[in-house]
């Protein structure tokens, strides 16, 4: 049976950061866009479940739908489901004996409260969800809180960040995660660390891939760096690939794949070969493009489209790894004409694709709708693709 909230919902992902820079969970934004019916919780759940099966992974549920939250509150989420309330819903005593049912999941209290929080219920809400823009931490000095006797009973997650920056100041403040893409200003907090050895032999080797050369000669050249095997082989076998047999060297990866498949997984391997640990939001981001734009073409691109498509987002972010304009960036590193429109001109064929991408990322639901009635998709195919990424890069983690 079709899942109907499907269709009338934008989904948008974000990561939630903690600060080792690790990936802890992902937010699912999930933005009511068409009133036919109303939306189903258990249907959401559903969709939810096949994602982030119980006993894996976590999410955290940001439902921007009163209703659909109402319901939400009041269905059976797994116990790896995280939900974001309101702190207007929390804080209305009609929904307070449905939080109190909530045993089993992590809460999060989003928002100011605009009235004191029923006092049975702060207990229940493992952090709060605090934006950047509304901190009034960021006021105060450091210690003072302390010093005048203010105690925080519930830890803070900080959204709204969008610079490591902001990021490192957040954490420096106390927050214990943040939500969202810190990546506007990680060219400069970096350094630009392009010349590391990783990336000069990946580059080389995405060149000789590209010429075709003899197995062995690449084989040579991937051997000066055995972690860049190893990593190489990890991505092939991972459940996402879908091969039926095991890949045991580079050699059996060539023959068995050709160099067009090989060349995908180069790819990705150069976007997430950076060793800084602020740099782990963007290889993050470009798994994840590279992934979507392939799922939002799997049922009408060709072979060749849906490679280079998911090189196309996999390659979106290299000039913030590489500290270098796409224009000058591209002329070392060989790409279809039609990837090469897309980064560096902003137009061709995959532009609307990789825009949709981005909106998907900034949970921005109208731009999502936008983009989608662009390439003439519905709702129900980019929320498909929104969770198949989901999926294939929970299985490369």
């Amino acid at each position: 049976m079709e899942n109907d909230v499907l269709r009338n919902i934008a989904l948008s992902y974000s990561p939630m950061i903690d600060r080792n820079r690790a990936v802890v969970a992902t937010r699912l934004t999930v933005s009511a866009l068409r009133t036919g019916g109303p939306l189903q919780a258990d249907q959401l759940l559903a969709a939810i479940a096949e994602v982030w099966p119980e006993g894996g992974t976590r999410v955290s549920l940001n439902v921007m739908s009163e209703t659909l939250l109402n319901d939400l509150l009041r269905a059976k989420p797994l116990s790896n489901v995280m939900i974001e309330i309101p702190s207007f819903i929390a804080c209305d005593p009609v929904n307070t004996d449905a939080i109190l049912q909530l045993q089993g999941n992590t809460l999060l209290l989003h928002g100011r409260p605009p009235s004191m929080l029923p006092r049975e219920l702060l207990p229940r809400f493992k952090y709060s969800i605090v934006d950047l823009a509304d901190d009034r931490r960021r006021n105060e000095v450091a210690g003072q809180a302390e010093a005048a006797g203010v105690t925080r009973s519930v830890g803070f997650v900080q959204s709204g960040v969008r610079t490591t920056a902001e990021m490192e100041a957040s954490f420096g403040r106390g927050a214990v995660a943040i939500l969202g893409w810190p990546i506007e200003d990680v060219v400069s907090q970096s350094g630009g660390r392009a010349g590391q050895p990783d990336m000069a032999v990946l580059v080389e080797l995405i060149r000789r891939v590209d010429d075709a050369e003899d197995v062995d000669k690449l084989d040579a050249v991937l051997k000066r760096d055995p972690t860049l095997a190893f990593q190489l082989l990890r991505y092939i076998n991972s459940p996402a690939f879908g091969l039926s047999v095991e890949i045991s060297s580079f050699r059996h990866a060539i023959m068995l794949l050709g160099y067009k498949r090989l060349k995908r997984w180069l790819a990705l391997l150069l976007a997430t070969a950076s060793k800084d640990v602020n740099m782990r939001p963007v290889m993050f981001a470009s798994v994840r493009r590279g992934l979507f734009m392939e799922q939002l073409v799997a049922n009408s691109g060709d072979e060749e489209m849906r490679g280079e498509v998911f090189i196309c987002g996999v390659f979106s972010l290299l000039d913030r790894l590489f500290n270098k304009p796409f224009d000058e960036l591209l002329k070392t590193i060989p790409v279809p004409e039609r990837v090469y429109q897309a980064l560096v001109e902003s137009a061709g064929p995959y532009h609307p694709y990789l825009e949709l991408t981005k909106a998907v990322e900034t949970e921005t639901a109208p731009v999502i709708n936008e983009y989608a009635e662009t390439l003439l998709m519905s709702l129900l195919e980019v929320n498909r693709a929104v969770l198949g990424t989901l999926t294939m890069a929970a299985q490369l983690e």
